[in-house]
């Protein structure tokens, strides 16, 4: 067994490798960009060697520096987690020939898996099942019409290199099939520099799901059941989940055998994932197989009881698999939500910054068939205090659940996102919440369209409906009283004006342009020991315990008999006397006044946001890459103004309405914050 090994990435997989390592007892080093100086990852490991500057081409993808790493560290062994490095069979073979062991599958078969046309091709002489398609590489756009015809509309022409997204459209006839080859022609020469197409058969009403395999070097590969990741925004995974609540355990163990057969085809050593597209009448296709650890890994960990990242590494040292395939547990069922530095309620545009507050739900554990199991686990990069840099991918954590069924699974996430703390940037935490309360979801009848046809026209505040809007009001009016009584308690007021509990209130919720919304409430029944009190409000009776104070934020404890996790504040809206409640993805800022408070209340003007349509402002935190427009220049509605670049992603600025530039007030390569102004309008 290796004594010693480097880990090739950064962030949450970094760590989550490190974790497997010292449980085993293998000292780690860790490799870090000029970015990365203070990330979690250089923290926990035993080494760490410094490889270059922030950006990942002038770092995380230099193979010379960390073969360097290696070599100066006397790691034996590379794990490259995902991305970056981990599929590039031009490292792996450097690996095995400078004598180190690349903690994944050999070159070849990443080679073989890695074109999509090769892999299709190999997929079939293994007996596969395929997307009926034209699998050569496409000459122009007029062969691209007469091969989609043959095949029968809808067909889907994918770049033979493509990946995330890109190099990929859909065409229902001639005149898309014509567009859409040029289209994914461009796309993928600029991304990727190699032109190629094919054309295959759309599958309608599809659902992305996968087998995780594993296979060793002494000839042995068996699957650890499927993993559902259907539901996608633009093509990148949210929430996955094993098992599938879609598929029988007849296509659950062909679907598995398949993904053997390919992997034995390729001689696969390592963890992979064979990815296929499932149609609504359970007929599935392969996709394309990743030759490396997953993102979504630890559902199947969950479910299976296995450590996927010991089982790679302890094959690359040339052990035998300790499991046969009839050793493969599924117990229970796991959820994972991707939580991003994204604004959701902004289009998704990405967030960096500081973290200024970040507490995680608890990780727990639960009992089952005598063996402890994960209740809630959370995989992450980052801690309070540190940054999110803009360089990189904008995933702050993943958050798993595992419960004993789905219902109780989905129960567990929405707790852990209550309970999930993150200040300083925005996070897609509200848009989880909305998914998972989402009745499609719920119910598993869902497909990769879901988040599309759902959420086409973006992510609002109003997409995220409370089952019980009455509730919040309550929990304001609960915690307000709390802290009266804890201010009543305080010594040394004056005579006659000391803090008096009361319970009678109202509670303004404040809404858009002054639209507020007074509830009357009582709050009696104090009891100062148990925490608990009545809340009467809008005819709706709740009685609320909890032991929490105002500045914990996470607020824990029972409604009616119910446990729930919220989170609480005080001034941080735009009221710095309004608490903001938080729950299910839903949030409100509320007064708690006196009653005559309330009547005065009413009488306050409301003061109108200023008017900003004559500026341009920055959307997100980020790198100002271009500026396309020049002071004195007429611009029309939808003219590109400027190029802001975060997270690995390019972000077009387009003019809303027709006008005139006056002065331009940020400058090409300039990071810029969040609502910085760019330029002005005359």
């Amino acid at each position: 067994m290796f004594t010693k090994i480097l880990i090739a990435n950064r962030g949450e997989i970094a760590c989550r490798v490190i974790a497997t390592a010292k449980k085993m007892g293998i000292a780690t080093v860790a490799v870090y960009s000029d970015a990365d100086k203070e990330a979690r990852h250089v923290k926990l490991a035993d080494e760490a060697v410094h490889i270059g500057a922030a950006p990942s081409r002038e770092s995380y993808l230099l193979a010379d520096k960390i073969i360097a790493a290696c070599k100066q560290t006397g790691a034996q062994a590379v794990h490259p987690g995902y991305g970056f490095l981990s599929e590039n069979e031009a490292f792996a073979k450097r690996c095995e020939d400078e004598g180190i062991a690349f903690i994944g599958p050999k070159a070849h078969s990443i080679a073989a898996m890695g074109d999509k046309i090769a892999s299709k091709k190999l997929a079939n002489e293994a007996k596969v099942n395929t997307i009926p398609g034209y699998n050569d590489a496409i000459a122009g756009p007029e062969q691209a019409v007469e091969i989609a015809k043959g095949i029968g509309y809808p067909v889907m022409i994918k770049a033979s290199a493509g990946g995330g997204g890109k190099g990929l459209r859909v065409a229902f006839n001639d005149k898309e099939a014509f567009e859409g080859f040029a289209s994914c022609q461009n796309e993928a020469r600029n991304s990727f520099g190699d032109d190629r197409i094919f054309i295959e058969k759309f599958v309608q009403e599809p659902r992305h799901i996968e087998i995780q395999v594993l296979g060793d070097s002494h000839g042995n590969v068996i699957y650890l059941n499927e993993r559902e990741c259907s539901i996608q925004r633009r093509h990148q995974k949210v929430i996955e989940e094993a098992p599938s609540p879609f598929i029988s355990d007849a296509t659950r163990k062909a679907m598995g055998e398949q993904a053997v057969q390919l992997a034995k085809a390729v001689k696969y050593q390592s963890a992979g994932t064979v990815e296929f597209v499932v149609g609504k009448d359970q007929d599935f296709y392969f996709l394309e197989m990743n030759t490396r650890l997953q993102v979504e890994h630890p559902v199947t960990e969950c479910i299976t009881g296995l450590d996927l990242v010991e089982l790679m590494i302890r094959v690359a040292a040339g052990e035998k698999l300790p499991l046969t395939q009839a050793d493969v547990k599924r117990d229970g069922w796991a959820i994972e939500c991707r939580i991003n530095a994204e604004d959701p309620f902004r289009n998704f545009l990405p967030s960096t910054g500081r973290l200024v507050r970040f507490q995680p739900p608890e990780e727990s554990m639960f009992q089952s068939d005598t063996t402890k199991k994960w209740g809630v686990r959370v995989d992450t990069g980052v801690y309070e205090g540190g940054e999110i840099p803009m360089y990189y991918d904008s995933m702050i954590a993943k958050l798993i659940v595992h419960g004993t069924d789905r219902n109780d699974a989905i129960a567990k996430m929405r707790a852990a996102l209550n309970g999930f703390v993150i200040r300083g940037i925005s996070s897609n935490i509200p848009f989880q919440a909305a998914l998972l309360a989402h009745p499609k979801f719920v119910t598993g009848d869902f497909n990769t369209g879901f988040i599309a046809e759902n959420y086409g026209k973006g992510f609002h505040a109003e997409d995220v409906p409370h089952s019980d809007p009455l509730f919040l009001v309550a929990l304001a009016a609960f915690m307000n009283r709390r802290y009266r009584a804890r201010a009543s308690g305080i010594s040394g007021q004056l005579a006659g004006h000391e803090v008096k509990v009361g319970e009678q209130f109202v509670v303004v919720t404040l809404g858009a342009e002054g639209q507020n919304q007074h509830h009357e409430v009582t709050v009696s029944d104090f009891e100062d020991k148990s925490g608990s009190s009545a809340i009467s409000v809008g005819g709706n009776s709740y009685q609320i315990s909890s032991t929490a104070t105002l500045g914990q934020i996470r607020v824990q404890g029972a409604c009616n008999g119910q446990g729930f996790t919220a989170q609480v504040e005080r001034g941080v809206g735009k009221n710095p006397l309004a608490l903001r409640i938080a729950h299910n993805g839903t949030q409100i800022d509320a007064l708690v006044l006196s009653p005559l408070g309330a009547r005065l209340h009413k009488l306050m003007p409301f003061k109108a946001p200023p008017d900003l349509s004559k500026f341009l402002l920055s959307p997100m935190p980020g790198l100002l890459v271009d500026v396309a427009v020049q002071p004195g220049q007429k611009v029309q509605a939808g003219e590109k103004l400027a190029v802001i670049e975060a997270m690995k992603m390019e972000n077009i600025l387009f003019a809303a309405q027709d006008g005139v530039v006056g002065k331009i007030t940020a400058g090409k390569g300039e990071s810029l914050a969040v609502d910085q102004v760019i330029l002005e309008f005359q």
